[in-house]
């Protein structure tokens, strides 16, 4: 490593393992690796890095400039993923404006070789029954605002690399899974769920594209050596059902998989529920028909891009699903010589 790297957001998962792997690369020199990261947020997941870090959020255009001078390679972890939103004006001013006052500054910067881009398999083209490639253009009518926020977002980019001579590639991360799950991600829960027996039921029918975390990070990292400029890359290994992934995790923690399931119907019924009462009260409702028809809208992609031009190769998604079990299962606390208590997650 012959000059800095950047992780913005280092705090989060993924960004928390690209930052683990880059100070591994670098001999954990500290003015090898900095981390940005908000000055309220939670830290945990690198605290035991010997790091560089950089207190601010993305509007904080002196700690950008200050913390990215000099760098060659900036990886841009920051999301917010809350789609469950009612008001979704936070979603667009994080990942849409946010992104655009960093954007500002890393076309200012002259040695910068790649920025990264933390983009979202979301924004490619699904369509059932076909297999999806970075060559698929998403329809943009019916998309929730979430996803029209990574779509907005991603388009930005590509706008500063064709506009701006941006150096930069976006990466269509799929569903991470893996350890180091601090900040709670909401497909982590089901794990997190099943290991400390909280999970009232799974949900039949419902497929997602996963990689593991650590290997979703490796494949940023071989992106700022090997990407092209203006391209994006598929970074997924395989799809799988839910009721997989809680199988899994289940038999790695060696507990019970629920025992209740509901069918793709009756999630649709909780999802108009959630989206009424929501109304109702004007408060946000993580279970709504908007985020039921995301769940919905699964389609297998095409990975060997990002095996083909970056070299990448990702371990199968169910050693990370396991890692992941592990990760929660160390959490239990123990109430007696023969008996084990699950803690809640945020213990």
């Amino acid at each position: 490593m012959n000059a800095p790297k950047l992780v913005i957001g280092a705090n989060g998962f993924l960004g928390s393992h690209v930052t683990r792997q880059l100070v591994a690369d670098g001999s954990g020199q500290p003015d090898q690796v900095r981390a940005m990261v908000r000055p309220t947020a939670n830290t945990r997941t690198i605290d035991d890095l010997a790091v560089t870090r950089f207190h601010g959020d993305v509007f904080d255009t002196a700690i950008v400039r200050e913390a990215m001078a000099g760098c060659d390679d900036v990886y841009y972890c920051v999301v917010d993923t809350r789609a469950w939103l009612r008001d979704p004006a936070p979603l667009f001013r994080t990942n849409v404006a946010g992104l655009r006052n960093v954007l500002d500054v890393a076309v200012e910067q002259p040695n910068l070789r790649r920025f990264v881009f933390t983009s979202s398999y979301a924004t490619v083209g699904r369509r059932r029954g076909q297999v999806a490639t970075e060559d698929d253009q998403i329809d943009s009518r019916r998309l929730t605002p979430y996803v029209q926020s990574r779509v907005q977002a991603e388009d930005l980019v590509m706008h500063y690399v064709s506009h701006a001579g941006l150096p930069a590639v976006a990466m269509c991360v799929s569903t991470t899974y893996g350890s180091g799950d601090w900040g709670h991600t909401p497909h982590g829960a089901f794990i997190a769920g099943t290991v400390f027996g909280k999970l009232p039921f799974t949900m039949k029918g419902i497929q997602l594209e996963a990689v593991g975390v650590d290997d979703a990070a490796r494949a940023m990292i071989l992106a700022a050596e090997r990407g092209r400029i203006g391209e994006r890359y598929l970074i997924s290994d395989r799809m799988i059902s839910l009721q997989e992934v809680v199988e899994i995790a289940a038999d790695e923690a060696g507990v019970p998989p629920p025992r209740r399931s509901i069918s793709v119907s009756t999630l649709y019924a909780l999802g108009a529920l959630g989206s009424v009462r929501a109304r109702l009260t004007g408060k946000d409702a993580e279970l709504s028909l908007g985020s039921v028809r995301m769940m919905r809208a699964e389609a297998p992609v095409d990975a060997s891009k990002a095996v083909r031009e970056l070299g990448w190769q990702p371990r199968p998604v169910e050693e990370s699903i396991r890692e992941a079990a592990r990760f929660w299962a160390a959490m239990r606390i123990p109430r007696n010589s023969t008996e084990n208590t699950a803690a809640s997650p945020s213990e």
